[in-house]
């Protein structure tokens, strides 16, 4: 069988490079396998999944005017079946329903966030007033 594009092939490992891995085919040919086709996860090191020397399975995934072969080895293999993420935080209790208030406690409880804030605002002010009769 002939190399073209989309065939699957067996091939060994002739060096490593930080960006990818040399692979020696058939009929003499070699190719190259870039460091983001070796595997279906991320690569840091391509030494963690290739070694010089092994036989491995790729994917001719293109081959340019001049003759140079993209190899790939995550092409070669089927996909592996993604596990659904879990989440390992741990959810919040539900929300309690808060009790329904009647319109004259609703009213009540305003009355008494205002006037908690207008004497805020009134202490505030006062001592603004104070200061700066001080300074003076």
């Amino acid at each position: 069988m002939g190399l073209e594009v989309g065939a699957v092939c067996m091939g060994k490992v002739t060096s490593i490079t930080k960006y990818g891995a040399f692979v020696a085919l058939e009929e003499g040919k070699s190719g190259m396998v870039h460091i983001s086709e070796i595997s279906h996860t991320y690569v840091n090191d391509i030494n963690d999944h290739l070694q010089t020397g092994q036989e491995v399975k790729v994917k001719i995934i293109g081959i340019d005017e001049n003759g140079r072969i993209s190899l790939s080895v995550r092409k070669a293999e089927p996909k592996p079946e993604q596990r659904p993420q879990q989440n390992f935080a741990p959810r919040p209790a539900p929300a309690k329903q808060p009790v329904e208030l009647s319109f004259e406690d609703k009213l009540k409880q305003f009355m008494q966030d205002s006037d908690s804030k207008i004497s805020g605002i009134k202490q505030y002010s006062e001592r603004r007033t104070n200061t700066r009769r001080a300074r003076r």
